[in-house]
């Protein structure tokens, strides 16, 4: 059973006993209003709180007014519905719709407008939005295990797009159907929607780590979009190929790491120059396929630039 399950029996027990020892009238409905108030997060529900709770009285005051003045009709109901919705949304509070309408029908179905019956139907709202607030707040599930999970999932998935990309450039021929790239994308959305929750979950002392990180690993995954095009272009076994994928499989470990170690970049760096003494192109065919792989050095400095943007330095590198 889901705990937003068992978070939303106990409100909704514990609204209609409050309003049922307070002598709040129908006591159910403090039940019902606390059932609509139990959110996913704290954030959440304290939005919907707020914005339930207005409604209601906006709709309140606008329903004492119709039925005042048309009376207790089927009508005036329509009549509500069509001046109390609209104005809701325009204030941005039609999440509070339902909520505003039950309490509205009990006004009807008492058949007049009273001060006490006011005040009856603000306890109400009271109660029920109450304790769902209170259960919200109480206990959310936490996020940070998810987090990681996530978090090594998408790592696990970076480490092999790397080390396929390293046996493509030692073996051209190498087949991969590139699976761990649909993956990685879908791995990443997943724990950007989870830092939502869990942000929205966190009230005080937000830290807004799990946010950014997932934010770089999408950056890097569109950098790792460009280098597989240029690895693609890469259709014979080359010397510098064969250097840079001693660079990849590196890459393929130093992904985990939580801080920035540079050893990829500085790898990278005396690669560079080695490619500048070497010889220059004989032909055509080599002078693109080399071309190609100068690109892909430069794509793969753009990777590591968004790792270095983002992540700690590692003080002992």
């Amino acid at each position: 059973m889901g705990i937003r399950v068992i978070k939303t029996a106990t409100a909704g027990l514990a609204a209609i006993y409050t309003a049922h020892y307070f002598g709040l009238e129908p006591f159910l409905s403090a039940g019902l209003l606390a059932i609509l108030g139990v959110e996913v997060t704290r954030m959440k529900g304290l939005k919907a709180a707020f914005a339930r709770f207005m409604a209601s009285v906006v709709g309140l005051f606008f329903a004492s007014l119709i039925f005042t003045l048309f009376g207790f009709e089927l009508w005036s109901v329509s009549i509500f519905i069509l001046i109390a919705f609209p104005i809701l949304a325009r204030l941005q509070l039609q999440g509070g719709i339902v909520t505003s309408s039950v309490i509205v029908f009990h006004l009807f179905s008492a058949g007049e407008v009273t001060q006490a019956l006011i005040v009856n139907e603000i306890l109400l709202l009271v109660t029920g939005l109450g304790w769902a607030s209170i259960f919200n707040l109480l206990y959310m599930p936490r996020e940070e295990g998810r987090l990681h999970q996530q978090r090594r999932e998408t790592e696990r998935l970076f480490g092999e797009i790397f080390t396929h990309l390293a046996q493509t450039l030692r073996d051209p021929a190498h087949m991969w159907n590139g699976e761990q790239l649909l993956a990685a994308e879908a791995s990443i959305q997943a724990g950007l929607r989870r830092a939502q929750i869990y942000r929205e979950n966190t009230l005080w002392r937000y830290e807004s780590y799990w946010r950014t990180y997932f934010e770089m690993r999408s950056s890097q995954l569109e950098s790792i979009q460009q280098m597989l095009g240029l690895v693609a272009l890469v259709y014979e076994k080359m010397p510098q190929g064969i250097l840079l994928a001693e660079v990849f499989g590196h890459l393929a470990e130093e992904v985990k790491s939580d801080v920035y170690i540079g050893r990829v970049e500085r790898e990278l760096e005396r690669l560079e120059e080695r490619f500048r003494e070497m010889p220059l192109p004989l032909t055509r065919d080599e002078f693109e396929l080399r071309a190609s792989l100068y690109q892909l050095c430069h794509e793969l400095e753009r990777y590591l630039s968004i790792a270095k943007r983002w992540k700690k330095r590692d003080e002992t590198a």
